[in-house]
């Protein structure tokens, strides 16, 4: 495509495709064992196995997981999960095995449970899954 073509397709009216449509997002995984166990036994979350991969329900939510032989973990968080009071999180899913990240960063640092407290953003703890990828709890705002 021409930068004359793309400039008259982004004059035109906008389109409706995807104002309709469902939607639902995807990450790799290098185990798919050890997602289904996690994500299931550990989160507690609803899973569904299908022939490509495993189907993960959150709420009103479904998010596709799939196994990926050179699978690279995300450098960002994948799955934000907010959560009424993120102590009793983080304590229970300490209980549950899973580590917290820590950091101490000039822009991010975390408390001894692995909790950011910002000025700034919202409370939020990031762990990861067993293929590395990042994923958080977020305290809702009341």
């Amino acid at each position: 495509m021409t930068s004359k073509t793309a400039s008259t397709l982004s004059r035109k009216k906008p389109s409706d495709i995807f104002k309709t449509a469902t939607s639902f997002s995807s990450f790799s995984v290098n185990d798919l064992k050890a997602a289904r166990d996690f994500y299931s036994q550990t989160l507690g979350l609803d899973i569904f196995e299908k022939p490509e991969g495993l189907e993960l329900h959150t709420g009103d939510n479904e998010i596709f997981i799939y196994p990926k032989p050179n699978h690279a973990p995300a450098t960002f968080t994948i799955l934000n999960f907010p959560v009424k009071n993120i102590e009793e999180t983080v304590i229970e899913l300490t209980k549950r095995g899973v580590p917290f990240e820590h950091y101490d960063q000039a822009e991010i640092k975390t408390d001894d449970q692995g909790i950011h407290r910002g000025a700034e953003g919202p409370t939020i703890a990031w762990f990861k899954d067993p293929a590395g990828n990042i994923l958080s709890v977020i305290e809702e705002i009341s």
